[in-house]
């Protein structure tokens, strides 16, 4: 008798935690994850090295990718209650060629789209896409090199607009081959786009297939940013309150 109450009080203070926590393990396996940004700069100016996110799991179903321990558990291929992400989602995804990297990036193309840069400017199945200057500043790196970019806000074909960094028009990834999206895949750039590495480089990550994206970015939840880079970004205290609870568009 004395064993059994004894377990009845442990169960009693140990249940709530244990519930706790495992709604907890399960809302992050299959919902919602964290992630940090660091150290690519790869997004700027939409993400910024030290950014927190959360990213949105079931949106686009579920693979082997997208669930914890899952390509040690799991060996088949695909999606389950797959759906296609939208051009100017910014997701994230295990690289293709090394999947223990996960990586952040906009898809620019869907499975069947062309894609080119010339002279910088993005052309999606024939079309260029329209930017608008919006300023130009200098910022101190990661690494500590003062760089000078232009910021342009851009606009798919869908009328999604969005943010993009240039150094130059006149960089390695600013005249490309075209590219034709193959099915089952997606193609992805930084929007920092002449500091990124991604589809148009085909022999480093190349076309990211379906499979391997494990969410959307939703939401800024909060920074680290460094505010004394330069840029002209909103801090107090030295802390960029003005990051947290940020939607990324």
């Amino acid at each position: 008798m004395l064993e059994k109450a004894m377990s009845k009080r442990i169960w009693h203070f140990a249940k709530e935690p244990l519930i706790i926590m495992g709604i907890f393990l399960c809302v992050h396996s299959f919902a919602y994850a964290q992630y940090e940004i660091w150290p690519s700069e790869s997004m700027v100016p939409t993400l910024e090295v030290g950014d927190r996110i959360i990213v949105s799991k079931y949106v686009y179903g579920y693979s082997r990718y997208s669930i914890p321990f899952g390509r040690s558990l799991i060996s088949a291929k695909g999606r389950v209650m797959g759906s296609l992400p939208q051009r100017g989602d910014v997701v994230v995804f295990a690289d293709p060629k090394d999947p223990s990297r996960v990586m952040i990036k906009r898809i620019i193309g869907l499975p069947g789209d062309e894609i080119q840069l010339v002279a910088g400017r993005l052309i999606h199945n024939g079309q260029i896409l329209p930017r608008v200057f919006e300023k130009s500043y200098r910022y101190r790196e990661p690494a500590g090199n003062m760089v000078s970019v232009r910021e342009f806000s851009e606009e798919n074909g869908q009328g999604r607009g969005y943010h993009i960094a240039e150094r130059t028009d006149r960089g390695r990834l600013d005249n490309t081959r075209r590219y034709k999206v193959p099915t089952g895949h997606v193609f992805a750039m930084g929007d920092n786009r002449d500091n990124s590495a991604d589809s148009r480089i085909l022999s480093a990550i190349g076309y990211v297939p379906l499979e391997n994206i494990i969410g959307r970015a939703e939401m800024i939840a909060i920074s680290l940013y460094d505010c004394n880079d330069g840029k002209d970004i909103k801090c107090r205290f030295g802390v960029p309150f003005s990051r947290f609870f940020k939607k990324i568009i």
